[in-house]
């Protein structure tokens, strides 16, 4: 079946199928789906139409966003602010086991990097930093983050502050850079969890500002699929996958326009590595901090990955490097 003209498709593939695969095996899910197709509805307006409790809409929701399926806003309302609710996506398709990640047409150079080897961190508590089997350090200490077993991280969070980390500059030589993308598991950062707690995240890529997300909560209460067995459901056990992507015409998150930032702004052919860093602004409105999960945590079994899209221009010799 032929994608619908102008409509927003998710590819999934693998283990990170999963989460949606089971998020949309449910009949009230559907449902909500179906009502966000052409309107975007707070959870009193979805729970007056299905005749449903707002503590089943609000399960239901959470689900749909931790597999990426719908997205939240929050506006100011009578009573404080209300949370909006939107369908990210019209289609989904999912690629079933051994099919190939990247055409073998495509030129694309990816790169994965472990949550754990940050260059620099810069933390302000509630804060930590766990591997798959302990807790790293002590609770809501920064030092915590440079402690030697940082590089087994598989979640790290703070509150305030930043992480930045050098991604090897794979770009053959010679080779212009039509796009980059950076995918990773994150949500929002508050005491134990929160799904109501918004965070004002930015990107910055080689220190040029891609843009920020608002994140609109700290997921828990239930375990991911990934979630270790001694960590507490108490706490944050998952996040949402996002997808940043810089092209020549600007960024965008999860195919949402982001920023006027173009790839070409960012100046990949001028140094042996490209510098990523994930923060929160000291002036943030939702300073709602950062929970960050490796391919061992979570939902999603991957680490931060990095895809930079490139071709040769036609007069220019490909360069090997042996």
């Amino acid at each position: 079946m032929a994608p619908v003209s102008g409509s927003r498709v998710l590819v999934v593939e693998g283990e990170a199928a999963l989460p949606v695969v089971k998020a949309l095996a449910s009949e009230t899910r559907q449902m909500i789906l179906s009502l966000l197709t052409h309107n975007v509805m707070n959870v009193s307006e979805l729970a007056e139409i299905m005749s449903q409790p707002h503590s089943t809409i609000s399960f239901n929701l959470n689900q749909l966003q931790a597999a990426g399926l719908v997205t939240f806003e929050f506006e100011p309302g009578t009573r404080g602010s209300q949370k909006l609710c939107a369908k990210a996506y019209d289609e989904v398709h999912i690629r079933l086991p051994g099919a190939a990640v990247e055409s073998e047409a495509d030129q694309v150079v990816v790169v994965t990097m472990p949550i754990g080897s940050y260059r620099y961190l810069e933390a302000s508590p509630t804060c930590g930093i766990a591997s798959e089997t302990k807790i790293i350090g002590m609770l809501d200490d920064p030092r915590s983050f440079f402690e030697p077993e940082h590089v087994y991280a598989q979640i790290l969070w703070f509150r305030e502050g930043y992480v930045e980390y050098a991604f090897p500059n794979n770009l053959p030589y010679g080779a212009i850079a039509r796009s980059l993308e950076l995918s990773m598991e994150i949500c929002s950062e508050a005491p134990q969890y929160d799904p109501n707690w918004p965070s004002d995240i930015t990107l910055w890529i080689n220190d040029r500002e891609v843009g920020t997300w608002t994140s609109p909560g700290d997921l828990g209460g239930t375990s991911g699929l990934l979630t270790p067995a001694w960590w507490h459901t108490d706490q944050t056990t998952y996040g949402m996958l996002k997808r940043w992507r810089v092209t020549t015409e600007g960024a965008m998150i999860d195919g949402v326009e982001l920023s006027d930032t173009t790839v070409d702004s960012l100046a990949l052919t001028s140094a042996n590595h490209v510098k990523v860093k994930l923060g929160i602004k000291p002036d943030a409105r939702h300073r709602g901090g950062l929970n960050l999960f490796g391919r061992k945590f979570g939902n999603y079994p991957q680490d931060i990955v990095m895809r930079i899209h490139y071709e040769f221009p036609h007069d220019a010799p490909k360069v090997t490097i042996r």
